[in-house]
């Protein structure tokens, strides 16, 4: 460990080799005190005379580094060695000890106060002055930067300390060389400066003799991690003596730190896979002590290193996550609710605390967060209701300050999930307003998804129509991925089809033959194909005959309905025709249609058929052909269920 002294520059070094130990000053002028007695058992072996004529100066690097600059120093004081610990000033009363030390400095909240502090002091470790960076980092640095660069920076005993830890990195302990290189990275020194080389050339020095332990490890990489351009030969390096280490005895933050290390040292389909199947499977035994921000890192980390195949860590993260709700940040609970979607997790009383999360705190949550939750809802088809009903307010509250992509991503799963808020007026009314003021600002392909998934909730966006139906932005829209795939002309054809059904008072250009679908996507599961077979099944109990119904029948006018039922050759007088519809096309838990869904069944009931729809929780009880038989007469035939032949 070193000693820093106020008033003099002298080095007091243990004769064990692994203890090393430095003095630093502390005064404005670096200067000799004359009349001042050599320690005992000291021998000379250098001489420095400096103090600053200048003050430092400092600037702003592009990247928002600020560059330290400590200018004319003179030879204007001595150095001394001693090898004897006991000679050291640890053993006179200028001496505080570490303990009472940090817990004065930890209640210091200010800069000021604690350049005070240590002015007062004429000793101190050199784990004591990078405790002391780390604690200026802590209460100097948020998230737009260092606070009062000036203050802090032109100060002298931050610059003394600068001085010295550049040019005595060599005699620091691995905790203090590795605290003040995180302290200072924080404090945005410029990663280029001579003080930023001296330390991180004296961490690769300890690293490549093998010198550091796992939590020295872990320090230096965080500190590499946090860098512009960090060198991936150091953190490879830090990887490959890590996994040489006994992983059972890290500690989490050791664990954490390891995984943000492999994001991105580990190539796919290259090296590290044994270390990270090691690190799963002890990651599993310490979930439960893992705190919010450590579980979404570990989580984050397994989305972007691919581990698919860590099935009870993730299963167990996402369980111990609902745990942590309402305590991540906006960031964290993003990255949450990114490896639920990744992994295709889903856990009922996630969403259950995300509903009691979510309206509590929608006004003050970051758009960013709440358009992540609205995709987590949107993409596993939970219609919450709590939620969007919170969203809806914060949207109308806030929605002039959103991004483009925030408003879509805030305001399509109301579409896909087929939900109006109480507050529908209110919302689309904001959005038509947003639109008004905004609308070319919009992606083309986010503003056809934004109006296409209004008109499934049948908010007609008329007055936008006319742009989205012109030559100008179709060629936008081919002319930017994915170009007009099936997906995009389906959109177009399906407002292109609203407007002609359910707005009539519309006269506007139309859309263009070429850019319409002959038919309109219809996906299938395994469920759809088994619910329709069972429905053909009972349906031929009933009719008898196979020719009196018929299934996957393609419309004129681009749906295909599940099962078409026609007049009969014996004269069985039915509406023109019927379809009923079987596919699990609801929210998850729910009976609410999707918006697909709803939007076919109000175009097929327009075009004059008689829609039956046929959920799949109403036949999932029926045990056999006959029951399914008498269910489908008393849905499809109700005026005849009940009479005798």
């Amino acid at each position: 460990m070193a000693l820093i002294s106020r008033k003099s520059l002298q080095f007091y070094s243990s004769s064990t080799p692994a203890s090393r130990s430095i003095l630093m000053t502390l005064s404005k002028r670096l200067s000799f005190i004359s009349g001042q007695r050599k320690p005992q058992n000291c021998s000379s072996v250098a001489m420095r005379m400096l103090y600053f004529k200048d003050k430092s100066q400092y600037m702003f690097c592009r990247k928002k580094h600020v560059q330290l600059r400590i200018q004319s120093l003179s030879v204007n004081e001595t150095v001394h060695l001693c090898g004897d610990i006991g000679s050291s000033p640890k053993s006179d009363n200028r001496w505080m000890d570490e303990q009472l030390f940090f817990k004065k400095l930890n209640s210091l909240c200010t800069s000021k106060d604690i350049f005070d502090f240590l002015s007062s002091l004429e000793v101190m470790s050199d784990i004591m002055a990078s405790g002391a960076l780390q604690r200026i980092s802590e209460v100097e640095v948020d998230d737009n930067g260092v606070k009062n660069p000036e203050e802090v920076l032109e100060n002298e005993v931050f610059r003394a300390l600068c001085f010295q830890f550049e040019f005595e990195s060599s005699k620091l302990s691995n905790t203090g060389l590795l605290n003040a290189l995180q302290a200072l990275i924080k404090l945005r020194i410029d990663p280029q400066s001579t003080l930023m080389a001296s330390l991180l050339s004296e961490g690769e020095e300890r690293l490549g003799k093998g010198q550091l332990t796992v939590k020295n490890l872990c320090a230096l990489g965080e500190s590499l991690l946090e860098l512009e351009r960090p060198s991936w030969a150091m953190l490879e390096q830090i990887v490959n003596h890590v996994q040489e280490k006994d992983i059972e005895k890290w500690s989490p933050r050791e664990m954490v730190m390891v995984y943000k290390m492999l994001q991105v040292t580990v190539r796919e389909g290259e090296q590290y896979q044994d270390l990270l199947n090691r690190m799963n499977s002890v990651t599993l035994t310490i979930v439960s002590q893992l705190s919010p921000k450590f579980t979404s890192i570990i989580l984050n980390s397994l989305v972007v290193l691919h581990q698919t195949q860590a099935v009870p860590l993730v299963t167990a993260l996402c369980k111990h996550s609902v745990n942590h709700i309402p305590y991540f940040t906006g960031d964290e609970l993003v990255d949450v609710l990114e490896a639920f979607l990744y992994f295709g997790h889903r856990e009922q009383i996630f969403t259950e605390v995300l509903e009691t999360h979510v309206p509590k705190s929608i006004f003050t949550m970051h758009p960013q967060t709440v358009s992540k939750v609205m995709q987590y809802c949107c993409r596993k088809m939970i219609l919450s209701k709590p939620i969007f009903d919170a969203v809806a307010e914060g949207f109308i509250s806030d929605g002039d300050r959103f991004t483009t992509d925030q408003i879509a991503e805030y305001i399509i799963p109301f579409g896909t999930l087929n939900y109006l808020p109480p507050s529908a007026s209110s919302l689309f009314g904001k959005l038509e307003t947003i639109l008004h003021t905004r609308f070319s600002h919009f992606q083309p392909h986010t503003l056809l998804k934004l109006l296409h998934s209004c008109v499934l909730i049948q908010r007609y966006p008329v007055n936008f129509l006319p742009k989205i139906f012109s030559p100008y932005f179709l060629q936008q829209l081919q002319a930017q991925p994915p170009g007009l795939d099936r997906t995009v002309t389906s959109q177009l054809t399906q407002l292109f089809l609203t407007v002609t059904l359910e707005c009539p008072f519309y006269e506007g250009p139309k859309l263009l033959p070429k850019y319409q679908v002959k038919a309109f996507l219809k996906p299938q599961t395994s469920l759809d194909v088994h619910l329709l077979k069972r429905v053909k099944t009972g349906l031929l109990y009933l009719l008898k005959k196979r020719i009196y119904f018929a299934s996957e029948v393609s419309t004129p006018y681009f749906y295909t309905v599940d099962i078409e039922i026609k007049l009969d050759e014996e004269g069985f007088v039915l509406p023109a025709a019927q379809c009923e519809e079987v596919h699990r096309r609801f929210c998850v838990n729910s009976h609410n249609l999707l918006g697909e869904e709803a939007i076919k069944q109000r175009h097929l009931q327009l075009l004059g058929y008689e829609v039956v729809q046929i959920p799949f929780f109403e036949i999932e009880s029926l045990q056999n052909c006959r029951k399914m038989a008498d269910y489908l007469h008393k849905k499809i035939f109700p005026h005849t269920y009940g009479l005798s032949c």
